[in-house]
């Protein structure tokens, strides 16, 4: 066990703390959630119990490499978050600022072509059909008046 623990571990541009469980290290990258993490995980054959910061370098090289493009590492295509690109037609899997600012041009597309949608962004509404009738509320709209409320038991 002559290997030295890193604290700080460099992974797609981003630095991770080495001392958090393997697939709950990975989840801290923009665009990888837990099931994503444990599938890539268990595609490379390593121990989910370990942490990231024991890792060894062609460990680490593996894991960026997978990242870079899982859809060659084994991982499904149902469970890339970039199916079907309107750009390039494939399935690709976005991590990090590549995703902020794929989501950006998206949510700008909506607003160009006046969808639905794109009207709501635009507004600052709610766009997935939740109430907006007492929640999301900014400005004047919040609250009841006390003197609104008098005037009208007294009436």
């Amino acid at each position: 066990m002559s290997r030295e623990f890193n604290y700080i571990v460099r992974l797609h541009g981003s630095n991770l703390d080495g001392t958090k469980l393997l697939p709950y290290a990975l989840c801290d990258l923009k665009g990888v959630g837990i099931r994503v993490s444990r599938t890539m995980i268990k595609k490379l054959g390593l121990d989910p119990s370990l942490r990231l910061g024991t890792l060894s370098e062609t460990d680490v090289r593996r894991l960026e490499q997978i990242l870079d493009n899982p859809a060659s590492g084994g991982i499904p295509n149902w469970m890339l978050n970039r199916r079907k690109d309107l750009d390039t037609g494939k399935d690709v899997h976005l991590l990090g600022s590549d995703l902020t600012l794929r989501v950006r041009d998206d949510i700008d597309l909506m607003k160009e072509t006046r969808s639905w949608k794109g009207n709501r962004h635009a507004r600052g509404l709610k766009v997935r059909g939740q109430r907006t009738k007492t929640t999301a509320r900014k400005g004047r709209s919040v609250g009841v008046s006390r003197s609104r409320v008098q005037q009208q038991r007294q009436q």
